[in-house]
C-alpha cells in the first residue's frame, strides 16, 4: 500500500491513520505492536477483491497520532468502534495479529453486536509465555536506554545487523527484519512513550497479564480462526494449542516454515485459510436474549489452569498443522 492511499481522520481530537481498499464485506486488520497498516501489505491486495479492507494505524504508532492517552486494550478496542462509526461500517470480521489479535478479541468481547468473526495471528491472550524482548519494555530506563540505542548511527547499524540476520535462513532470526521496523520506529520518542504503556498494560516480568480464557467461553456464539507459525519466537505456537482449549469450536490452522507474521511468511496461504474461513461460516448474529443465555451458562467445560498463569495444561481440541512444503 503506497502512502498516497492512506487517509485520516480525527476521532476525539487525535488523528487517526487508515487505509480502505476494495468492496465487499468488511475485514478490520489490526496490526501488531510497534507495527503499522503496512504490516498487512502482502496480503491486502487480494483480500480487496473480496472484501471492504480496513486497515488501520492504531493510536500510538504508524501515520496515527501519539499523544497522551488510554492505550489498554478496552480503549483500543472502543477507538476501533468509533473509527468505524465514522467510516459508515457498521459490521465487521475483525483480523488481528499479536498485540492486536487480542484487541480483536476485546472488540468482540465489547461490541458482539458489531462482529461477525474473529481471526486471530500468533495472537496474544492466550497464555503467560511472551518474548524477553517485549517483556524488557516494561523495565525501568527503557525509555532512556532506547533514545540512545535509537541515536542515528547506533540505530542504523543496529538495524542493519538485524535485517542481515533475518535473511541468514535461520528460523530463529527470521522475525528480526520485522523487529528492526519496530526499533527502527523507536527514534521516536512519542510513539516510545506510546509502546511503553501499551505493553505494560498487557505484559508484567512474568510474561502476558491479560488473557481470553474466563470469556473464552462466548466464542460459542461466533465464528474464530487461529493461525500460528510453526517457528514463531515471540509467542510460542503451543498458544495455538490454548486456543484450542479455550475456543473448542475454533478452527487453528499452524502454517509450518513460519515465524510470528505467518502472514507474511506465507501470503497466499493466509488469504486462502482466511477466505476460506469467511465463506465457510454464517456470520454472528448476537442478541441479547443469546448472550444473556452464554453468560448465565458460563463455560461448558471448565479448562485445567497450569501454576504457570492462565494457559491450559492440555489441549481439548485439535490443532490443524498444515503439511511442510
Amino acid at each position: 500500500m503506497s502512502s498516497d492511499e492512506v487517509s485520516f481522520v480525527t476521532v476525539h481530537g487525535h488523528r487517526r491513520a487508515y487505509v480502505k481498499r476494495g468492496r465487499g464485506p468488511a475485514l478490520l486488520l489490526l496490526h501488531g505492536l510497534g507495527c503499522d497498516h503496512t504490516t498487512w501489505d502482502p496480503v491486502v491486495d487480494a483480500l480487496a477483491r473480496r472484501f471492504t479492507v480496513i486497515a488501520p494505524d492504531m493510536l500510538g504508532h504508524g501515520q496515527s497520532d501519539k499523544p497522551r492517552a488510554d492505550y489498554s486494550v478496552g480503549g483500543y478496542a472502543n477507538g476501533m468502534r468509533d473509527l468505524l462509526t465514522v467510516l459508515g461500517v457498521d459490521r465487521v470480521t475483525v483480523v488481528g495479529h499479536s498485540f492486536g489479535g487480542g484487541v480483536a478479541m476485546q472488540f468482540a468481547y465489547q461490541f458482539p453486536e458489531r462482529t461477525e468473526r474473529i481471526a486471530l495471528v500468533s495472537t496474544g491472550g492466550m497464555g503467560p509465555e511472551v518474548s524477553p524482548l517485549i517483556r524488557a519494555v516494561t523495565t525501568p530506563g527503557f525509555h532512556q536506554a532506547m533514545g540512545v540505542l535509537t541515536l542515528p548511527v547506533v540505530r542504523h547499524v543496529g538495524a542493519t545487523g538485524l535485517r542481515l540476520l533475518s535473511r541468514s535462513g535461520v528460523p530463529a532470526a527470521r522475525d528480526l527484519g520485522e523487529v528492526a521496523d519496530i526499533y527502527d520506529s523507536f527514534r521516536d520518542p512519542r510513539a516510545r512513550h506510546a509502546i511503553r504503556h501499551v505493553v505494560r498494560a498487557v505484559v508484567d516480568w512474568k510474561g502476558q497479564i491479560v488473557t481470553m480464557s474466563d470469556r473464552a467461553y462466548l466464542t460459542r456464539a461466533m465464528p474464530m480462526c487461529v493461525v500460528w507459525g510453526a517457528d514463531d519466537r515471540v509467542i510460542p505456537v503451543s498458544h495455538a494449542h490454548h486456543a484450542a482449549a479455550l475456543a473448542p469450536g475454533a478452527r487453528v490452522v499452524v502454517f509450518p516454515d513460519a515465524g510470528h507474521f505467518a502472514h507474511k511468511d506465507h501470503p497466499e496461504l493466509f488469504v486462502d485459510t482466511l477466505v476460506d474461513f469467511v465463506d465457510s461460516t454464517e456470520p454472528a448474529a448476537h442478541t441479547r436474549t443469546q448472550w444473556r443465555r452464554l453468560l448465565r451458562e458460563g463455560p461448558a467445560v471448565e479448562v485445567a489452569q497450569s501454576e504457570a498463569g492462565d494457559a491450559p495444561v492440555a489441549p481439548v481440541a485439535q490443532v490443524v498443522a498444515l503439511p511442510s512444503a
